[in-house]
């Protein structure tokens, strides 16, 4: 097994990529420490790791709610082995409907609170750990409507870099897994109706390479491969699963098939 006996830490992970990923990381023999914020979530988590895991309750918002996660598993397990710093949320919205909430809200997740994860947590990891951060296709691929998202994500990438050459001399890795289109819960919660949701999954379908959405447990595949020592050689990068979403026809960068080929104003949503 890929993981026998490590210790993973997975944010964001209760749902979609996060989940997928936990449930593959348990099968490779790893003793997984899941974040999340759903109660009901968190419970059935739990009962999928049995004793070998641990689910734990914080927003990622809240600094002192990392440290309490930091510390439940050095008080547990004494260190981290793998950490997967998968939690964010995104708010869909045109560029005179964004507010200064919605600058904050996305970037104190998907960028500060991924960031001061990995702070806080490098302490625990030693030589020959791995960081894996979840950033996405956005994060090179103009789409109206997720401007923020979009550049909290640009954002991640950027991070996988700097902290990639830092952490080197440590000996540990820090890559970025960036996914495409999945079927996740994700896109349903961007505030769209279901008939615009079904345009904008037909016509997305239209633009891939690949024809269709990924799946999760693909993602999760990619994950595995950058937490595990087949990547032993590789850090600061980005592993693109987005079934050749940047391959495409350049002319369809950033379009979206609903509402005159911008999203409308959508509510916020973890993913």
């Amino acid at each position: 097994m890929k993981l026998d006996d490590k210790i993973v830490l997975v944010t964001g992970g209760t749902s979609g990529i996060g989940l997928a990923t936990v449930d593959l990381f348990r099968r490779e023999g790893a003793k997984v420490v899941v974040v999340g914020t759903d109660p009901e979530r968190l419970k059935a988590v739990e009962a999928l790791l049995g004793d070998d895991g641990l689910a734990v309750a914080a927003n990622l918002r809240r600094p002192s709610e990392i440290d309490h996660v930091i510390e439940a598993v050095r008080e547990r397990y004494g260190r981290i082995d793998v950490l997967f710093a998968n939690a964010g949320l995104g708010r869909a919205a045109p560029l005179e409907a964004v507010t200064e909430a919605d600058l904050d809200q996305q970037f104190e997740v998907n960028f500060k609170g991924l960031f001061l994860t990995v702070q806080k947590a490098v302490p625990l990891i030693g030589k020959g750990g791995s960081i894996v951060l979840t950033t996405s296709f956005l994060n090179a691929k103009g789409t109206p409507g997720l401007s923020i998202l979009s550049a909290t994500k640009a954002a991640v990438r950027s991070l996988a870099r700097t902290l990639g050459a830092e952490l080197a001399p440590r000996g540990i890795r820090i890559n970025a897994v960036s996914p495409g289109p999945i079927s996740t819960p994700f896109a349903g919660k961007l505030g769209l109706s279901e008939q615009e949701l079904k345009a904008f999954a037909e016509g997305v379908e239209g633009q891939m390479p690949l024809q269709r959405f990924g799946e999760a447990d693909e993602v999760a595949r990619a994950a595995l491969f950058l937490a595990s020592d087949d990547s032993s050689y590789v850090t600061g990068t980005e592993v693109v699963v987005d079934g050749g979403s940047r391959s495409s026809d350049p002319r369809n960068e950033g379009t979206m098939p609903a509402s005159g080929g911008r999203l409308p104003p959508g509510r916020l949503t973890r993913c």
